[in-house]
């Protein structure tokens, strides 16, 4: 195959070895009730790059602030040419991404996500790499919580029991602190890029509700591309997602698996001012993942894999992503 497959495998198996190495020194440890964890999904643009997907989100399923460290694979085939023996590229996304929830308040909080991209293509028998710090990320959330209606007496502890229902708004800003290339731009995949150059806005709209040990969640987002300095703007970007998830709750571990579906539908490129044909498109996929908490401890890991696509004209096909993140509650 043209990716080096038994080298990706082996990477995943000693990161998932190593995490369960952490996860079972914390196995002693008594866990929370399923009943405070809830499904959120924080959108991010990913690789900063056209062909990256903002549903993978930016976030745990559990309602928890963190830090930690996410490890997200892509890969995609690109052809120049609707021909058999048109020439092919096989390109991997490698991001390792530093990431945080931060509260400031009960209903305020901040997520920030700051990437290192590592990409790689293999055309015919060569290979291009490029790495660096990509398109980091400031979000700001505002979390609408609601309660249930309160019976004719009056408390005056003013304790509401919440309803498991909430909403979910946030803004925030990619910034441009990852490399953009215009030379790559030319390629039939400009979104092998390790950043894009401009600031980007982005704004999301979700809905949450977890009661017991069942939950569901639905979230919006949509990326405003800016125009970087080489006059290059990356089309803009609406992704959405909705999971469903139940909870096991043991002595010592939740086990928290879910299943969904996510898209991204892109707006086409504009350069010095003109579309470039054939650079929208749109992406629809299914996931399915779990996470597994032990008190301060989070692991978490799903597999996407597209149902249906449509990108650069069908020149460029998604293959598969894979996310395994591992934090630590705040």
């Amino acid at each position: 195959m043209m990716i080096d497959l038994q080298s990706f495998n082996r990477k995943i198996v000693l990161l998932v070895f190593l995490l369960f190495q952490i996860l079972r020194s914390e196995a002693h440890v008594n866990n929370p009730p399923c009943g405070e964890h809830e499904l959120l999904s924080f959108m991010c643009d990913l690789c900063s790059c056209s062909t990256s997907s903002g549903s993978f989100g930016f976030g745990t399923l559990s309602n928890t602030n963190f830090i930690g460290l996410r490890y997200i694979y892509q890969n995609f085939e690109s052809k120049d040419g609707i021909f058999e023996n048109s020439l092919t590229s096989m390109e991997t996304f490698n991001t390792y991404q530093l990431w945080a929830q931060v509260p400031l308040n009960e209903k305020v909080f901040l997520s920030v996500n700051i990437p290192y991209q590592d990409l790689e293509r293999k055309i015919d028998n060569t290979t291009e790499s490029i790495n660096g710090i990509g398109d980091g990320s400031v979000m700001g959330w505002y979390k609408l919580q609601f309660y249930k209606k309160q019976k004719d007496s009056v408390d005056f502890n003013m304790n509401r029991e919440v309803s498991g229902h909430s909403l979910l708004f946030g803004i925030g800003l990619k910034l441009p602190t990852g490399k953009f290339e215009e030379a790559l731009a030319d390629n039939v995949n400009p979104g092998f890029q390790v950043g894009t150059g401009s600031f980007d806005g982005i704004f999301s709209m979700g809905y949450n509700y977890g009661k017991d040990k069942f939950g569901v969640n639905t979230l919006m987002s949509y990326y405003l591309k800016g125009e970087n300095k080489n006059e290059y703007r990356f089309g803009n970007q609406f992704s959405y997602s909705m999971n469903f998830y139940t909870v096991f709750q043991k002595e010592k571990i939740n086990i928290m698996p879910f299943i969904g579906f996510s898209g991204d539908i892109y707006d086409a490129i504009i350069q010095y001012g003109e579309t470039l044909k054939d650079t929208d498109g749109n992406i629809t996929n299914a996931t399915i993942g779990s996470e597994v908490i032990l008190k301060k401890i989070i692991l978490g890991v799903n597999y996407t894999l597209p149902v249906h696509q449509d990108l650069f004209g069908g020149n460029v096909e998604s293959k598969n992503r894979f996310s395994l993140y591992l934090n630590y509650a705040l």
